[in-house]
């Protein structure tokens, strides 16, 4: 049996956030401390997913690293599943030469549900000296892959993106329990001028550093989907938490970012989806800066230089990722 509590958490709203710092050495935003969650060690909340020999444990088992070489890339899966909850890392992503390389943050289902998984994406996409790293968000429901909903960016310190269900979107809207995935592979035949820069392995290994390890959420059973206990507390402090909410200042800093350095977008993309996806929120002075397939008409947010907000940092090689899959109270 679920509290009322808990049915209320139905599944309302996904939210991105993402944080970027260009100093290789210094932190100077951490999200464990920005929103007062609690860091795991990597045994207390993960374990190998591939490639064990390629993923490296500090000795205080606060930091692992995965590495990409000749042999392999690697990854790690979350203990457990969640239903709903807050999940974040800070990543410090290889530097140098990168093209061709993916290192990816995201929540999935796919071992448990192939053929119908669920998933949602961050993935930094790396690029040749000189060049900032990129990245790009998707999400699936159901086993949707064919109706891909990819949005790539370069950012600050600001919430990125939101997707709010709508009941046309039917399965294909995330709703099963999922765990968390970091990764770090081979992606030369897309990832990189759209595969025309491939991964270099004279430069390897190109290692991936994942530390500050956050997982706040209800534990679930993925099949029955039955709670692991009684999760009324959980789900108060999830939504008593400042991530439960997208503030007007928050959204009013995610609607200056995406106008400013969002270089692609599903939902401008008519040649792709002449009808726009049900999900899609048409923005009027979002629309007027994109082309018929999706990419902007300046060159600002696709290679120039980019336009700073004050105070704000450009996107370069270190970042720190949270993808907050917390679902926002409802009436059921």
């Amino acid at each position: 049996m679920h509290s009322p509590l808990e049915r209320s958490l139905s599944p309302l709203s996904l939210l991105l956030f993402l944080w970027i710092s260009s100093s290789t050495t210094t932190t100077t935003f951490r999200p464990a401390k920005a929103f007062n969650v609690t860091t795991l060690t990597f045994g207390e909340s993960y374990s190998p997913l591939f490639s064990k020999f390629n993923i490296r444990r500090s000795p205080d088992d606060k930091t692992v690293s995965l590495l990409l070489n000749r042999l392999s890339g690697s990854g790690i899966i979350s203990s457990d599943y969640y239903n709903y909850g807050f999940f974040s890392a800070s990543i410090k992503m290889p530097s140098g030469y990168t093209a061709g390389i993916v290192v990816a943050f995201y929540t999935s289902n796919v071992d448990t549900f192939e053929r119908n998984h669920d998933e949602l994406d961050i993935e930094f996409l790396g690029n040749v000296p000189g060049k900032a790293w990129r990245f790009q968000t998707n999400l699936y429901g159901n086993g949707s892959v064919s109706r891909g909903r990819e949005e790539r960016f370069y950012v600050d310190e600001i919430p990125i993106r939101e997707v709010v269900r709508n009941a046309a979107m039917r399965g294909d809207y995330p709703s099963k329990p999922m765990s968390v995935y970091a990764t770090i592979w081979d992606a030369s035949s897309w990832a990189t001028n759209g595969g025309k820069r491939k991964v270099n392995y004279k430069y390897q290994p190109f290692i991936a550093e994942f530390k500050d390890l956050v997982l706040e959420g209800c534990i679930v059973d993925p099949v029955d989907q039955l709670l692991s206990s009684n999760c009324t507390d959980t789900a108060a402090a999830l939504m008593s938490k400042d991530y439960s909410t997208v503030t007007p200042e928050r959204r009013k800093s995610m609607r200056w970012f995406r106008q400013r350095h969002m270089y692609y977008s599903y939902c401008y993309d008519t040649i792709r989806y002449p009808v726009p996806p049900p999900e899609c929120v048409i923005s009027p002075s979002e629309r007027q800066m994109f082309t018929s397939i999706g990419r902007p008409k300046s060159k600002t947010r696709s290679g120039g230089t980019q336009r700073r907000r004050p105070g704000g940092r450009s996107a370069k090689r270190r970042s720190k990722a949270a993808v907050d899959a917390s679902r926002h109270q409802a009436a059921m």
